[in-house]
């Protein structure tokens, strides 16, 4: 079943919280895993679901520095992962995979942003092989645990920014030429097609598959990017003080992917973009909301799928 790109009346907004989201709703029990849970909007995640009683596995790239952010929360556990090697991948999903449980709710939400142009792996672009092919790999390698679990929702955290770019079908690794940005829109782009396609794929599995973009918010992940283009860009002022009063706080900014990983109100549904805690509507010209049509395209989301299947050698469902 296909779920329309149209508002579902959730009764939630843009300055919602996470917390919000989770009144009434008992995840005791229940097993989710969240990359980069323990930095920005990933902590406020992982404090959220912890709060409501879930069992939180935050695989993180500095351990250390994880377990120290993440200290006093309960039922939360810390591993080691690199989304942009997929041997790290493996190793984690082959622990957890060993360790026998099966997971209830997967959010996707690591990334990193406007680097400056990497190559990662055999060659990769590096915003496209952390942010997306990293996580296509680790929900495969976890399949088996993830389809144990029954009513599993798996959630990629996109952004406004697939509005930039979308697939580079003739030069996916940006070899021609490196924009920080139009790299940046195309690993959102993707991360929203992986969620189309899983979505599709998975429901004979009992899994549903949303994307969602989490809102401005000023976190870590702006880490690349100079203060003065920050300022250029009118985020901050010269002190570092936010200025855009748009901008979400990171409790806010972690409600949307807590309710599409959580809420009844999505119960039955799945594959589309979501912002501002309720499901977009298509983006029209000029405006400064809506999913672009190129990110939740079918056909665009299985050749996506394909090619991420080759590169990373790794497919649940081949």
């Amino acid at each position: 079943m296909t779920t329309a790109q149209q508002h579902i009346g959730s009764g939630f907004g843009a300055r919602t919280t996470a917390t919000e989201v989770l009144e009434g709703i008992d995840l005791a029990g229940r097993l989710a895993i969240v990359t980069g849970g323990y930095s920005g909007l990933g902590l406020e995640t992982t404090r959220a679901l912890v709060g409501a009683g879930a069992t939180v596995v935050v695989p993180a790239r500095r351990p250390d520095v994880a377990r120290e952010a993440l200290a006093g929360l309960e039922r939360v556990e810390v591993d080691e992962l690199d989304l942009a090697d997929l041997d790290s991948v493996a190793s984690f999903a082959d622990r957890f995979l060993a360790s026998g449980r099966s997971v209830d709710l997967v959010i996707d939400n690591a990334a990193v942003m406007a680097c400056p142009e990497t190559r990662v792996g055999p060659g990769w672009e590096a915003q496209f092989a952390t942010n997306h092919l990293g996580h296509f790999a680790l929900v495969n390698r976890l399949w088996p645990a993830i389809t144990a679990g029954g009513g599993v929702r798996v959630v990629s955290v996109s952004s406004s920014g697939h509005r930039r770019s979308g697939i580079r079908w003739d030069d996916v690794q940006m070899t021609r030429g490196y924009d920080k940005w139009n790299a940046y829109g195309q690993a959102k782009t993707a991360n929203a097609l992986f969620a189309v396609h899983l979505d599709a794929v998975g429901q004979a599995s009992g899994v549903r598959a949303f994307s969602v973009h989490p809102g401005g918010i000023l976190t870590p992940l702006q880490r690349h990017l100079p203060k003065a283009e920050q300022v250029a860009l009118g985020w901050i002022d010269e002190d570092g003080n936010a200025l855009n009063p748009g901008f979400k706080t990171p409790e806010q900014g972690a409600a949307t992917a807590v309710w599409a990983a959580t809420s009844p109100q999505l119960d039955g549904m799945g594959g589309v973009f979501c912002e501002d805690v309720d499901i977009a509507v298509p983006w029209t010209e000029g405006a400064d909301h809506g999913v672009r049509e190129w990110a939740t395209d079918p056909q665009q989301a299985a050749r996506l799928w394909a090619l991420s299947a080759e590169l990373t050698g790794v497919d649940a469902f081949a």
